[in-house]
């Protein structure tokens, strides 16, 4: 089973946006710092997500996937299949698609705390997108 930490951030909302995502498959540990541009904060979180199912739909097709996120938004929506905000619908529609390529997909919401080195990851990616814009922090 392969197992996902995922973590959206934006500076601003919206801002500069990063992706950051842990994968851990059989004793291996996978990071990634993903800049995203200009996004809201949770449209950073559903597009964390949509980077580490495309990431192990390339690495990992046809193993089991486990999410852990602190986004209680991104998990529900997956979850209930439902989002309030019309903006997120495709983006839910994407998770849909991609999460339909493994044999098993689940998700689960984690308390911040727990999900501090993909929260470093996303950040990483900010400062990365401000340095290379030469933005002043």
């Amino acid at each position: 089973m392969v197992e996902i930490q995922i973590d959206g951030a934006s500076s601003g909302n919206p801002g500069l946006s990063g992706a950051g995502i842990v994968i851990k498959n059989d004793g291996n540990v996978k990071e990634y710092s993903i800049p995203l541009g200009v996004l809201s904060n949770h449209e950073a979180e559903f597009f964390s997500l949509i980077k580490a199912l495309e990431i192990c739909g390339r690495e990992y097709p046809c193993d089991m996937v486990a999410v852990q996120s602190d986004s209680q938004l991104v998990v529900q929506a997956v979850e209930k299949n439902y989002v309030k905000n019309p903006n997120f619908f495709e983006l839910l529609m994407k998770v849909n698609e991609l999460k339909g390529q493994f044999p098993l997909f689940f998700i689960k919401w984690i308390p911040s705390n727990k999900n501090r080195r993909a929260d470093q990851l996303a950040r990483q990616a900010i400062h990365k997108q401000k340095k290379a814009e030469n933005v002043p922090f």
